[in-house]
């Protein structure tokens, strides 16, 4: 879980990246968000990537591509599946070792 310095506070915040792909994420989108921080990882790696304001919820990220294999979020990750489902079981593995690795405890 990453720990980051609070833009409120100045205190310690704990997140997870999971929450970037979850509606209720970051105390519901009233927290510090850190969605593009999880954005920027994957950018880095090479993939694009598309975010959804979630209404007065959190930012969450819904499309996630790899110039060689295309959209790696599942044609079934529709609205109902992203930001209500844990991300661990529709993400691609490489994808969520990477976000494992960068964004680690």
């Amino acid at each position: 879980m990453p720990i980051t310095t609070c833009d409120h506070c100045g205190g310690d915040y704990r997140w997870s990246w999971s929450e970037a792909f979850d509606k209720f994420g970051f105390g519901d989108g009233d927290g510090q968000v850190m969605t593009d921080d999880v954005c920027d990882v994957l950018i880095r790696a090479g993939f694009e990537t598309r975010q959804l304001i979630w209404g007065c919820h959190n930012v969450v990220i819904t499309s996630i591509v790899c110039p060689e294999r295309g959209e790696l979020m599942p044609d079934d990750a529709s609205d109902m599946t992203v930001g209500y489902d844990d991300p661990r079981w529709y993400l691609p593995d490489d994808i969520i070792a990477l976000l494992d690795r960068e964004l680690a405890d």
